[in-house]
Formats: C-alpha cells, structure tokens, sequence
C-alpha cells in the first residue's frame, strides 16, 4: 500500500512539473490584418490557468455578466489582444486566480499553525491573496492597454508626418496609408494602421473606418487625429494641411507629458528616499560607532 501511495505521488508530480513546463513553453499568437501572426506573451500564472477556463465560462452566460463581459472584451480590444484571449476567458481568469489565492492562505494556514503564527494573521493574508488573485488579471490586461497606447503615442506623431509628406507629394490617403504600412517597423499603431488599410480596401468607406480606430483604440490622441480627419473629408478641407496640424499638436501633447512625468519625479522619488537612503545613511553614519560598543565589550561582549 505504501509503495502504491508513493508511485501515485510520483505520478502527480511528474503530472504536474510537465503541466507547467507546457504552459510556461507556451506562447498565443494574434492574426493582423494580412494575415501574418504576432506574439503575444501572457504572465505564467495566465498560462497555468488558462486552460482551466472553460470549467468556469458556464457560469458567466447569466445576463448578469453581460456588461461586465462587453466592457472587459473593450479593454481586451485595446489591449492588443483581440481574439487571443475573450472576456469570458479573461473573467474566468480571474474567479480561478481568486481561488488560487484562497488555496494559498490555506496552505499557509497549515504552515503558519505549525510556526506559531497568528490565526488573525493567517485570515488577512487568505484575504488578501484572494482579493489581489481577483483583480490580478483585470489589472494586468490594464497594464498592456497603457503600454499599448504609450507606444501608440510616442509613433503617432512621426506617422503624421510621414503621411503629410506623402499626401503633399501627390499620393492619395490610400497609397500613402500603404507606404507607411509597408516600410515600418510592425508596432502597436502599425498594427492599427494595417487593419484600418485592410478594412478601407475591403469596401469600408474611409470616415467609418476611422471611427471604428478611435473606437478599438480607444486612445484619446488617435480620437483627436480621426475626428479631425473625418471632419476633413466632410468638409472638403486638405488632408496635408489637417495632418500638418495634427502632427504638431501631437508632438506638443507629447512633450507636455513629459514635461509632466518630470515634474512629478521628485515626488514619486521621495519615498524610495525615506524607506532606502535614511536607513543607510544611518548604518553608515552608526555603524562605527555600533562596531566600537560591541568591541569594548559594553553590550556583552568579551
């Protein structure tokens, strides 16, 4: 019986440690516009329980879930993660990441029992771990969403301009769409661009194209460039000149963050200054004078 027991251990274990190493191996890829395929990269604990997502999905068909669904599959959209991971997976992520939280403070519960530690304590952890297990994988498509559109902004000028030289030198919107497309490097506004170009050569007028960007990306600036070049193509106006304005402001709004991020440094800078710099300041400044004491023997030394 025993040996039986220990062989079935092994198995699980070695069950286990191949679980792992296929989801840490594995990687999702998302399909462009032309059909090429990017890389997306997920966090482990994402891989681990991605594939147990579809124990939970059932339960999200309630209408009770149907806002919260349609909001998340928007933040997923902008994210750069459209049809690579689905709202009702990224909402299961989240129930199955709650319950690994909750299995790791009973975990800890065990361990915390045995070293004396306190019940009130172990609870706050549980809870802890289970709240932050929750919003883990909300916040993390979050954090892609503000990379993303960091990314999206920082290129957007420098596109303007690249698409103003090309309208100014005889190209349409369309061929100078394409250019752009074609010679740069594929990121996240290239990305968009390419699926704007696919859309609009489909059969997709070019103003309902543009709204559908704003509304994918859902980035303030990118909004700012379509609404004004709709208006451009309502109104009659040159692109050349609409774009020219576009990528100036674009370039002011830019250094205005940064003239804002570097504003805000010293304060984001002052308490890394108190937890790290006092302390070692004191260790430097008391650390002699605490070695001396020792030697001479004052605090029970020899």
């Amino acid at each position: 019986m025993i040996v039986f027991l220990s062989i079935l251990w092994a198995v699980c274990v070695v069950a286990a440690v191949l679980y792992v190493a296929d989801a840490v191996r594995h990687i999702r890829y998302m399909t462009l516009a032309d059909g090429r395929l990017q890389e997306r990269r997920t966090p482990i604990l994402i891989r681990l329980l991605l594939p147990l997502t579809p124990n939970v999905m059932p339960l999200l068909r309630a209408p009770f879930f149907d806002r919260t669904l349609k909001k998340v599959e928007r933040t997923i959209v902008a994210a750069g993660y459209e049809n690579v991971i689905f709202a009702e997976e990224l909402v299961s992520l989240q129930f199955l990441s709650a319950l690994t939280g909750l299995l790791g403070g009973y975990a800890g519960l065990s361990v915390g029992l045995s070293w004396m530690v306190s019940l009130r304590v172990i609870v706050l952890m549980t809870i802890i771990l289970t709240v932050v297990g929750y919003f883990y994988p909300l916040l993390w498509m979050q954090q892609e969403k503000a990379a993303r559109h960091k990314r999206i902004e920082r290129a957007l000028p420098h596109v303007l301009d690249l698409l103003t030289l090309s309208v100014e030198a005889g190209l349409d919107f369309m061929a100078g769409l394409r250019r752009i497309v074609d010679r740069r490097r594929l990121d996240p506004l290239g990305e968009e661009l390419l699926q704007l170009f696919q859309e609009i050569k489909v059969g997709k007028t070019r103003r309902q194209g543009l709204r559908d960007l704003s509304q994918r990306v859902d980035n303030s600036d990118l909004t700012i460039v379509s609404l004004s070049l709709i208006q451009a193509d309502e109104l009659g106006v040159g692109l050349g000149t609409v774009l020219r304005i576009q990528a100036d402001q674009m370039r002011q709004r830019r250094f205005q963050r940064a003239e804002k991020a570097a504003h805000e440094a010293p304060v984001k800078m002052l308490l890394p200054l108190v937890v790290f710099i006092f302390p070692v300041v004191l260790i430097i400044l008391g650390g002699p004078f605490l070695l001396q004491v020792f030697r001479s023997g004052v605090l029970g030394g020899p």
